[in-house]
C-alpha cells in the first residue's frame, strides 16, 4: 500500500501545484449542517441520481424543474398519501422523463425515508450519525432498503448532499486495482471491505475526510483533467 504522502505528491505534480490541487478539492458538510437538511432534500437527490443513471445528466437537469412541479417539490408527506393511480398518471407527464420503473422509486424511497425518520428523528440525522469508517455499511443499507440505490447511485447521492464518502469511480477503481487493493467484482463484499480499509488507513495518515481522499486519489491517476466538477470528479 502506498503512503498517503506519495499519493498526495503525485496529485500535486499532476495538477501543477498544491494550490491548484486544493482548489479542486471540496470538504463534506459538518454533522450539524448535514443534520439540518430536510428529508425532502434526500428524496429529491435520490430521485435525481436514480434518473441520472443511464441518462445524460444534462437532460435530467434540464427536466428537473418539471420533476419538482409534478412531485410537489418532493414532499415526503404528500407523496406518502399519493394513490397508485395518481402515480401512474404522473409517470406519463411530459414535464418529466417518462420511465415508470424509475418513477415508482419515488414513493418507495419516500417510505424508506419516512420509516427511518420515525426511528431517528429525521433521515438527515440518521445519515449524519452513520460512522464514516463504515460508509460501505450505509451504502449497503440504502441498497437493501431503498429503491435503485445500489451501485454508485446511493454513494453519489450521499456525496451530492454533503455526507462524507469516498466514491468508487473509474479513476479510484483503477487505482485500487493497479495497487492490488481490490480484485474481482467492484461491488462484492470483499472489494468494498478492502476499499473501506484502504481509505480508513489513508485517514489515519492524513487526517483528511473520505471525500478529500477520494478526490486526491482520483487526481493522482487517470486522465489529467483540470477544473472538473466535484460531481463527476473521479
Amino acid at each position: 500500500m502506498e503512503k498517503f504522502s506519495d499519493i498526495y505528491k503525485r496529485a500535486v505534480e499532476r495538477k501543477g501545484s498544491e494550490k491548484m490541487l486544493k482548489l479542486l478539492i471540496a470538504k463534506p458538510l459538518s454533522k450539524k449542517a448535514l443534520s439540518a437538511l430536510s428529508d425532502d432534500d434526500w428524496l429529491e437527490e435520490f430521485t435525481r441520481k436514480v434518473f441520472q443513471s443511464g441518462f445524460y445528466w444534462s437532460v435530467i437537469n434540464s427536466k428537473w424543474p418539471g420533476f419538482r412541479e409534478v412531485f410537489w417539490q418532493f414532499s415526503v408527506d404528500k407523496l406518502l398519501m399519493m394513490p397508485p393511480d395518481m402515480l401512474e398518471q404522473k409517470a406519463t407527464d411530459e414535464r418529466i422523463i417518462r420511465n415508470y420503473k424509475k418513477v415508482k422509486t419515488i414513493p418507495e424511497n419516500a417510505y424508506m425515508i419516512h420509516e427511518i425518520a420515525q426511528q431517528h428523528g429525521s433521515f438527515s440525522k440518521f445519515v449524519a450519525n452513520w460512522p464514516n469508517d463504515d460508509i460501505i455499511g450505509l451504502w449497503a443499507y440504502l441498497k437493501k432498503h431503498g429503491a435503485r440505490l445500489g451501485g454508485n447511485t446511493g454513494p453519489y447521492a450521499l456525496r451530492a448532499l454533503g455526507k462524507d464518502t469516498f466514491l468508487l469511480s473509474r479513476d479510484v477503481e483503477s487505482y485500487l486495482r493497479a495497487h492490488k487493493i481490490i480484485d474481482g467484482g467492484l461491488q462484492t463484499k470483499k472489494s468494498l471491505t478492502a476499499a473501506q480499509a484502504f481509505f480508513n488507513e489513508m485517514q489515519k495518515q492524513s487526517g483528511l475526510s473520505l471525500q478529500e481522499l477520494s478526490l486526491i486519489v482520483a487526481y493522482s491517476v487517470g486522465d489529467n483533467r483540470v477544473g472538473i466538477s466535484q460531481q463527476t470528479e473521479d
